[in-house]
């Protein structure tokens, strides 16, 4: 619980940074980078250890991150003195909810019986934009056992459109017929 508070604390306040120096784009890009550091469990446990000198860990650290944003940099710094590091992917995810909340889009994770083609994804995305009043972004995933139609959650609605679900209230309702 503690870690969701202060990662939200992080993603607020590097967001208010980045809104108020036009570089949106930029962190968004410098905190997908510093998350990539948390899928390298070995340079984790040498940033972890404590007999490494915080001046040796920062070198690592600057070389491995490479053309970052100086402050993004410092974020690192901070995370990795305080023990934080393992919360950068949960940073950088807040921070795009806010980005995309920012700019009025919606992510929508999509699951269908089959994957779609472009045409389908680009109409599904516009009738779930009416639905929401936003932009919608797809995030598809496919699932055979749905037979057919979709389920799409959408923040916290969830539209459940699947043949499966349909034929399983069918079920419910024939068999409470016989009752």
């Amino acid at each position: 619980m503690a870690r969701r508070i202060y990662a939200k604390r992080y993603c607020q306040a590097v967001f208010n940074i980045a809104l108020e120096r036009n570089e949106l784009d930029r962190w968004q890009s410098d905190l997908r980078e510093i998350a990539s550091l948390g899928e390298d469990a070995t340079f984790i446990a040498l940033l972890e250890n404590p007999k490494l000198h915080f001046e040796d860990k920062a070198r690592l650290l600057s070389e491995r991150l490479g053309d970052i944003n100086p402050l993004a940099l410092n974020l690192v710094y901070l995370l990795v003195t305080r023990g934080r590091l393992s919360m950068a992917g949960d940073i950088a995810d807040g921070y795009q909810r806010l980005l995309d909340s920012y700019r009025g889009i919606e992510r929508a994770e999509v699951t269908t019986a089959i994957l779609l083609d472009d045409e389908d994804r680009q109409r599904l995305e516009q009738h779930l934009g009416v639905v929401v009043g936003k932009k919608v972004v797809l995030k598809p995933k496919v699932d055979p056992s749905l037979i057919g139609g979709i389920i799409a959650r959408i923040g916290d609605k969830l539209l459940d459109g699947s043949t499966h679900s349909k034929l399983m209230a069918l079920k419910r309702e024939l068999s409470s017929l016989g009752r």
